[in-house]
């Protein structure tokens, strides 16, 4: 029988992205994935060309497909210009950014045995700015955080859901009560809430500032973290610098309407054309977008690939220690399909 084809929307996005994405598509290729995929310019690149950042057609395809991978993207530093990564998360709802950090043999990681997966609430907090002004005098400059019970809600369940479908045993809500009382401190009452829901998971709160001290000191103790927004971005680059860093980190934006897959790295203008970017952050975004579509087997083979590429110091890029290129590493894992 035919396999049916499914079409996802990819932005390649800027600097290195083009590099990356050209061979993560060739990986999802190679494995049979049964992917069409439908390209959709936004960033820096669509900006030249068109004018718009994120032009209306690109949330068209998005919207269209309901699934995109998508490479790094830049956001003109200077007013007038909000964050396209914010942008696409709110245009579409995408509550839940989930960050895996996994300990990959082979790297500078600084632990053995790194396994915790952090879910970050991806549409309030204080990354919505709400009424955000900077005084005439340019002397003040203020915004509101604002959190509401439906978001918290929604985000603990996610992240309580996701720790029973993948066999976890612990989630710790990490907040700042103690002192955001308001904020914060509905997002401690709403965790508490969520967690009575599922007493097979261990619960556990813990303070923010604690929680990055202890996951320098003493991470194996994490498994599953759910925060809020601003607390999730800190903590999940905190997490990539225990495993070797942003280009082992993928992320997925997950909503109702459309997910978006990433590497969590930025466009690294100054490497890019050199063809020495790692590709495995994006890679392993794909992985979690197949997972996303079921396709379980082709997801694991990916991952291992990459694993056992690493491990072997096969072609790989210099941030792996090796003297590899972009198009080396990814021949390597090609060739463990």
């Amino acid at each position: 029988m035919m396999q049916t084809k499914r079409t996802i929307a990819v932005i390649p996005g800027d600097g290195i992205g083009p590099e990356i994405t050209r061979v993560t598509i060739g990986a999802l290729e190679r494995l049979d994935c049964g992917l069409q995929f439908d390209y959709a310019e936004a960033g820096v690149a669509s900006l030249e060309k068109s004018g718009e950042l994120l032009p209306e057609s690109t949330l068209a395809v998005i919207e269209k497909h309901k699934v995109l991978l998508k490479g790094p993207l830049t956001t003109p530093v200077g007013g007038g210009f909000r964050s396209l990564n914010v942008t696409l998360r709110k245009h579409f709802d995408m509550y839940a950014n989930v960050r895996p950090a996994l300990t990959f043999p082979g790297t500078r990681a600084r632990y053995d045995d790194i396994d915790i997966i952090t879910v970050r609430e991806n549409t309030e907090g204080a990354y919505l700015a709400l009424d955000a002004m900077v005084s005439d005098d340019g002397e003040r400059a203020e915004s509101k955080m604002v959190n509401t019970r439906f978001a918290c809600d929604r985000i603990v369940r996610y992240a309580f859901e996701l720790a029973v479908r993948r066999g976890r045993k612990k989630v710790t809500a990490v907040h700042k009560a103690n002192i955001l009382k308001a904020v914060s401190g509905l997002f401690l009452d709403s965790a508490r809430k969520v967690a009575e829901e599922f007493p097979a998971i261990e619960f556990q709160e813990m303070i923010v500032d604690a929680t990055c001290m202890k996951l320098v000191m003493d991470p194996e103790q994490f498994d599953v973290i759910v925060t809020t927004n601003l607390f999730g971005d800190i903590i999940s680059d905190l997490c990539a610098g225990l495993v070797g860093g942003l280009g082992l980190a993928p992320g997925a934006n997950i909503g109702e309407q459309a997910s978006m897959f990433e590497a969590v790295h930025g466009s690294a203008p100054d490497i890019a054309g050199m063809g020495i970017a790692n590709p495995c952050a994006l890679m392993l975004a794909a992985a979690m977008m197949l997972d996303h579509l079921t396709l379980t087997d082709q997801a694991e083979r990916l991952r291992h690939a990459i694993r056992s590429t690493i491990e072997a110091g096969d072609r790989v890029t210099p941030d792996l220690g090796g003297k590899g290129t972009t198009q080396s590493i990814a021949e390597a894992i090609y060739d463990r399909f």
